[in-house]
C-alpha cells in the first residue's frame, strides 16, 4: 500500500493505537490519539493527559486502525483495517510519527480470499525464516489422505466416469460385458484423469498463471498446494508420472488382453491429450485449444476406448453419444476459466475467455450447451441414440440458470462459485440420465421390447 493512501485511510477512522518491542523484547503498546498531516507525510500524536507515553524514538514502531463488526453465530464483516511502521520525534507534548511503509486491507474493496491469497507470497518467506531458525524443514502440512483429494482434485473425477461407464453401458446394449475390463477401464480413465489434473499443476506452476492468481475457487485456479508450500513442484511431477505410469500398464494390459488395434490407437491419442494440454511445447490450453482437448479427451476418446474394450471395435452410435458428453465437459472448463481469465493473461495463457468478450463468452456457452441438447435429440431421431435417452432433456433448465449466472456474476469470481458448481451438475446430471435411458433401453431388450435407436 502506497504511504498516502494508507494516511488516507488512516484520517477514517477515530482511534489508533501505536506499538513496540522493548528492550526485553516484549511488546508494549497503547491507544494514541492523533492527527493526520498528509501535506508533510506525517502523523501527529498527542500525548494522553496525565499519562507518560515513553515511545522510543530509537526503534521502529508502529500504528494500526482498523474496524469490524461482529456477526453473532456468524463471524465479522465490514473488515479493514491500516497499519504504519516508521519512528518517531517528541515535540512538546505529542509525538510526531513519520511512516515508512503500510500495510492495510478493506474487505469492501478486497475480499477476504483475495486477501488471503495476496499475503501467501509473505506466509512462505515466514515458513522460510522458521527454517532457517530452526535447523529443519517448517511448511503448513495436511493429513495425507486430505492433502491427496487437494493435489489430484479428486471430486473432478464425474468427469471421467460419465463418458466411461457410458460407453460401458452402450457396449452391454450391443451384447458386450465383461466386469473385470470394465473395472479396469475405469481404473485407468481415472489414473489418466488425476495425473492431468496435477501436470496441470506443475505446468500452470512453472508458466506462471497459478502463482499470479489471486482469485481462485474450489473449481478454478488449481488445487494451490505447490502455491501453499504443502507439496514441492518436483514431488507433484513425481505424482503426475506415477499416475501416467499406472494407467498406460492397465492400457498395454488391456490392449494385450483384447488384441484391439482401435484401442491401442485411443490410447495413445488420450495420452497425448493429455499431455500436450499443458505441457510444453503444445500448451494447447495457452493458445485457446483447451476445450477442444478436453471434449475429446472426455468424449470420445474415453467413451470409445471403454467400449472398445467390451466389444473390440467403434461403432457410430457410440461416438455420437459421446458428443454431448464432449460438449458440456469442455464448457466446465470454459466456465472454470472465467475467475482465472485475469492471471491467465498475464501469464500469456491465451484461454477463450481470454480472448473473447464477456458478452461472447456468454452467447458461446448458451449456443454450445443447447447444441448438446441437439445432438441427443439428433441422435435419438436418427435411430442412433435409444428413446429413453431423451431423459437427459430433463436437465435443460440447468444449462438457462447457468447462462443467467454468467450474466449476473461474471466479474465476481466467488459470486460466480455456485454457478460452476451448477455447470458441473450439469454435466454430471446429462450424463447420469443419458446412463439412465441406456439402462433402460437395456431392460427393455431383456424383457423383449423394441425400442427406438
Amino acid at each position: 500500500m502506497r504511504l498516502e493512501d494508507a494516511l488516507r485511510k488512516l484520517n477514517e477512522y477515530p482511534f489508533a493505537s501505536i506499538a513496540w518491542v522493548d528492550d526485553d523484547g516484549f511488546p508494549l503498546g497503547a491507544a494514541a490519539d492523533f492527527e493526520v498531516d498528509a501535506a508533510n507525510g506525517r502523523v501527529l500524536l498527542r500525548r494522553p493527559a496525565g499519562e507518560a507515553l515513553a515511545v522510543p524514538a530509537d526503534r521502529e514502531v508502529s500504528l494500526i486502525a482498523g474496524h469490524i463488526r461482529p456477526q453473532p453465530g456468524i463471524g465479522y464483516d465490514e473488515r479493514r483495517y491500516v497499519e504504519l511502521w516508521g519512528r518517531v520525534l517528541s515535540d512538546g507534548d505529542r509525538f510526531v510519527f513519520t511512516p515508512q511503509r503500510a500495510w492495510g486491507w478493506d474487505e469492501a474493496e478486497m475480499p477476504f480470499f483475495e486477501y488471503s491469497e495476496r499475503t501467501t507470497p509473505q506466509a512462505r518467506r515466514y515458513f522460510e525464516e522458521l527454517t532457517d531458525e530452526q535447523g529443519r524443514p517448517m511448511r503448513p502440512r495436511l493429513a495425507l489422505g486430505w492433502l491427496l483429494l487437494r493435489a489430484t482434485r479428486l471430486p473432478f473425477l464425474s468427469a471421467t466416469f460419465v463418458p466411461v461407464l457410458l460407453g460401458i453401458a452402450i457396449a452391454a446394449r450391443d451384447g458386450a460385458f465383461d466386469p473385470l475390463t470394465a473395472l479396469l477401464t475405469v481404473i485407468a480413465a481415472a489414473a489418466v484423469h488425476l495425473a492431468l489434473n496435477v501436470a496441470n499443476d506443475v505446468f500452470d506452476d512453472l508458466l506462471g498463471a497459478d502463482p499470479l492468481n489471486v482469485n481462485p475457487t474450489p473449481y478454478s485456479g488449481g488445487s494451490r498446494v505447490i502455491q501453499y508450500g504443502l507439496l514441492s513442484r518436483r514431488q507433484m511431477a513425481a505424482m503426475s508420472a506415477f499416475l501416467y505410469v499406472l494407467a498406460g500398464a492397465i492400457g498395454l494390459g488391456l490392449v494385450v488382453y483384447t488384441r484391439s488395434l482401435e484401442l491401442l490407437t485411443i490410447g495413445i491419442v488420450g495420452i497425448a491429450l493429455s499431455v500436450a494440454y499443458t505441457a510444453p511445447p503444445l500448451k494447447l490450453v495457452y493458445r485457446g485449444l483447451g476445450e477442444i482437448d478436453v471434449a475429446l479427451g472426455f468424449g470420445p476418446v474415453m467413451l470409445l476406448g471403454a467400449y472398445v474394450v467390451q466389444t473390440g471395435h467403434v461403432s457410430l452410435a457410440a461416438l455420437v453419444a459421446s458428443l454431448p458428453v464432449a460438449i458440456l465437459v469442455a464448457l466446465i472448463l470454459y466456465v472454470n476459466e472465467i475467475p482465472d481469465r485475469s492471471a491467465d493473461a498475464a501469464a500469456g495463457k491465451r484461454t477463450l475467455v481470454v480472448r473473447l468478450s464477456s458478452a461472447a463468452v456468454i452467447r458461446v456457452y448458451l449456443a454450445a450447451a443447447l447444441g448438446a441438447f441437439v445432438l441427443i435429440v439428433a441422435g435419438v431421431a436418427a435411430g442412433l441414440l435409444p428413446l429413453p435417452t431423451l431423459l437427459a432433456l430433463v436437465a435443460l433448465p440447468l444449462a438457462f440458470r447457468v447462462y443467467r449466472g454468467l450474466e449476473t456474476f461474471y466479474t465476481s469470481p466467488y459470486g460466480l462459485m455456485s454457478v460452476m458448481a451448477t455447470n458441473i451438475r450439469l454435466h454430471l446430471v446429462v450424463g447420469g440420465l443419458l446412463l439412465a435411458g441406456y439402462m433402460v433401453a437395456i431392460a427393455a431388450a431383456a424383457a423383449g421390447l423394441r425400442l427406438l435407436g
